[in-house]
């Protein structure tokens, strides 16, 4: 086949490709991209939308001091470590001086008038904020407000000679696994950067400290400073806030964490309002039902709802008449599947808002009113003790030591005249498996106060010949908390 036939041959198959193609047209410059179109539903190029977008995308540079409170004494540290820090990071002492510290991350506009959204932990701690525009610009920045429990920040910049290109949240977030995102940010300083994917996974949930977030997972690759930049849908608008990424490297691996952007919506409205976040409060320390605290409760294993381990002194819940062992199916009639969904129902209404929760008490239906006060700014209870000794003869129940606690014990667990010291642990015990530590105190076992290890023994022995699976304890936990767990009978001795 000559030169000339194979070229032909090579044009045929061409324009055979683009006739395959619904609506191709078959000549010219039309038919060279048709052959190559990407499949349906892709883009054959996100140019179009990074170029309309990118104008109000920043990157942000924030500088603070670290106080030398803030930064361990490294004097202890091996030789090679400590020549390390010496020769990159210095080693402070308990006598060194603050020294600087310097962020980077990204933002982006969301009025034309100078508001800027980007991630808390970008401008934390910051003395002086600079951002700076795409086209060269540069302008100093002021916090409007920021809430840590969500990880955002609303900053402002004093508007220019021309109002600044912006974008909007989208605040009905309608995204699937699988849709395109476009983020664009400030990666290692670079500065517009563009990276596409798809959204991998929706509702991931990271720690408990980020109750409040369901993140949008995205392989868009997604680096260090591109913290606080925008997640773009094919229409250009942000659906999520890129926060965090997964890495062994601290590079992109394809696993990157934007917060939606209808909880970022909601969230900086209220900042623009206020200047901060209100949430509200109800004064429980929640936990997910299991089938072993359903079958330890008697209750049915289909059964949906929250459990209550404790109900706080002097709280909304407190005086609403909610009680320890509770179970809340219902906030206003709608369902409750979870403790994070009800941590996160709960505080989407304002403080001073009356709610009504659906609750089954004694496996009876009941309803209870409560006022939601203000979340607390810090609800953590005091740091733990120091573990205490166990006895070598001291029975031993579900891999656990148990023991008469001291007045000390007593005064710091608040148990008044009940309950069992938890003295020792085995590690891969039962016990263990559920939850308990040394220093722990079990106030109650299959619904009765304990006050001696023969009230434990013979509670579990009525459990076990009710023909119950699991023996239902109520814990008093050091920082002063209490919950319930549900331990395997078949792993008592």
């Amino acid at each position: 086949m000559t030169l000339t036939q194979r070229l032909l041959v090579s044009a045929a198959a061409g324009l055979a490709l683009a006739a395959s193609v619904p609506g191709a047209a078959l000549t010219g410059a039309s038919a060279h991209a048709q052959a190559y179109a990407a499949p349906n539903g892709a883009p054959m190029s996100f140019a179009d939308l990074i170029e309309r977008v990118s104008p109000a995308v920043v990157s942000i540079e924030a500088e603070g001091a670290v106080s030398p409170e803030e930064v361990p004494d490294l004097s202890e540290m091996p030789p090679q470590l400590r020549e390390f820090f010496e020769r990159f990071g210095g080693m402070p002492g308990p006598q060194a001086a603050p020294r600087p510290r310097r962020s980077q991350g990204s933002g982006f506009f969301i009025s034309p008038d100078g508001l800027l959204v980007t991630n808390n932990h970008v401008i934390a701690g910051a003395d002086s904020i600079r951002v700076a525009l795409s086209d060269g610009r540069s302008f100093p920045a002021q916090v409007v407000g920021r809430d840590e429990l969500t990880d955002l920040a609303l900053l402002r910049v004093e508007p220019g000679s021309r109002p600044f290109a912006y974008v909007e949240l989208a605040r009905e977030l309608d995204i699937r696994v699988g849709d395109w995102v476009v983020a664009v940010g400030n990666p290692f300083g670079l500065g517009g950067t563009a990276t596409a994917g798809i959204v991998s996974a929706i509702g991931r949930q990271m720690s408990p400290a980020q109750a409040y977030i369901d993140f949008l997972q995205v392989d868009a690759p997604i680096n260090r400073g591109n913290s606080g930049g925008p997640a773009f849908d094919l229409n250009g608008r942000v659906v999520g806030v890129n926060s965090a990424i997964i890495s062994p490297t601290g590079g992109n691996v394809g696993i990157g964490f934007a917060i939606p952007s209808d909880v970022a919506a909601s969230i900086i409205d209220q900042l623009i309002e206020r200047g901060e976040v209100r949430r509200g409060y109800l004064g429980i320390s929640p936990a997910d039902l299991t089938a072993d605290l359903l079958d330890a409760m008697g209750l049915d294993e289909d059964m949906d709802g929250v459990l209550i381990n404790q109900v706080l002194a002097g709280t909304p819940a407190e005086q609403g008449g909610l009680q320890n062992g509770d179970i809340v199916t219902t906030i206003n009639g709608v369902p409750v599947s979870g403790a994070r969904v009800l941590t996160q129902r709960v505080g989407a209404f304002a403080p001073g808002e009356q709610i009504t929760l659906g609750v089954v008490r004694d496996g009876r239906e009941r309803t209870v009113r409560v006022r939601l006060a203000e979340r607390p700014a810090d609800i953590n209870g005091p740091a733990a003790p120091v573990r205490p000794e166990a006895p070598e003869d001291a029975p031993r129940f579900f891999g656990m030591t148990l023991e008469a606690p001291s007045a000390q014990d007593r005064a710091r667990l608040d148990l008044g005249d009940r309950g069992l010291l938890v003295a020792d642990i085995e590690p891969d015990s039962e016990a263990a498996r559920k939850g308990l530590r040394p220093g722990d105190a079990i106030l109650e076992a299959g619904g009765r106060d304990v006050r001696t290890v023969a009230d434990f023994r013979a509670a579990a022995e009525e459990v076990r010949a009710r023909g119950r699976a699991a023996l239902l304890v109520f814990v008093a936990m050091q920082g002063g908390q209490q919950r319930y767990a549900a331990l395997d009978l078949d792993e008592m001795d």
